[in-house]
């Protein structure tokens, strides 16, 4: 199972059901759509000729835009930068407006890799059963449970994408807030009915014991070598 194959192994089961909503955009995606948008897009890189080894820079903000174009990439065969390789990048996305622009048009790209590298961080080239591998680790840990309506704000691009992959693999419904205030966590989480918070230390620190919501730090979702 590929990396991607992973984080959307609940979709079949889920269908329907919304998979992350975010507040700022308003946009909202359901498991389907979600798995519809990936693969559309990773057929619009095919089509735009990114192939399997090729690197890929992915110069977006935390949010669903960098979850989906990340792994329409991954999908694709490319191996996904976050930060520029040195001018070694065959294509980039840096313009949430191109993801939309991949997506139009064409077929999508129903098989992706069975194996090879798929991201480089820090200068490591980590393979899809790193990732994987990475990702079972982090769902053992029982951070995220099943069904969970989770409320996110993580400014971190790489510990923001292993929360909505765990989240995902679990069958959650993410809300993504950027930038909230503790007063406004709390309002959003009673409008969507959330029972998780996932927010940096400080604003983790100031929820604990003013909410019913099990708070978890985005520290939990930093990269252990």
């Amino acid at each position: 199972m590929t990396w991607t194959e992973l984080v959307l192994s609940a979709a079949p089961a889920r269908g329907e059901r919304p998979a992350v909503t975010e507040i700022r955009t308003g946009e909202a995606l359901t498991y389907a759509a979600l798995s519809r948008r990936i693969t559309l897009i990773a057929g619009g890189l095919r089509r735009r000729g990114l192939r399997p080894g090729h690197r890929i820079l992915i110069n977006l903000p935390p949010g669903l835009n960098l979850l989906v174009g990340t792994h329409a990439a991954a999908w694709a065969g490319g191996v996904v930068c976050f930060a520029d390789p040195g001018g070694e990048a065959t294509m980039a996305i840096d313009d949430p407006g191109a993801l939309n622009a991949l997506a139009a048009g064409g077929e999508a790209l129903e098989f992706g890799p069975i194996a090879g590298p798929a991201m480089i961080l820090g200068g490591q080239v980590l393979t899809q059963a790193d990732l994987t591998d990475d990702l079972r680790r982090l769902s053992k840990a029982g951070l995220i449970r099943p069904g969970d309506v989770l409320l996110a704000s993580l400014t971190d691009r790489l510990r923001s994408l292993r929360l909505l992959d765990l989240a995902l693999l679990n069958g959650a419904h993410i809300v993504l807030a950027h930038e909230p205030t503790v007063l406004g966590l709390r309002v959003l989480a009673a409008e969507h009915g959330a029972g998780v918070v996932a927010v940096p230390a400080d604003l983790a620190r100031r929820l604990v014991g003013q909410t019913e919501l099990r708070v978890l730090e985005d520290s939990a979702f930093a990269r252990r070598a």
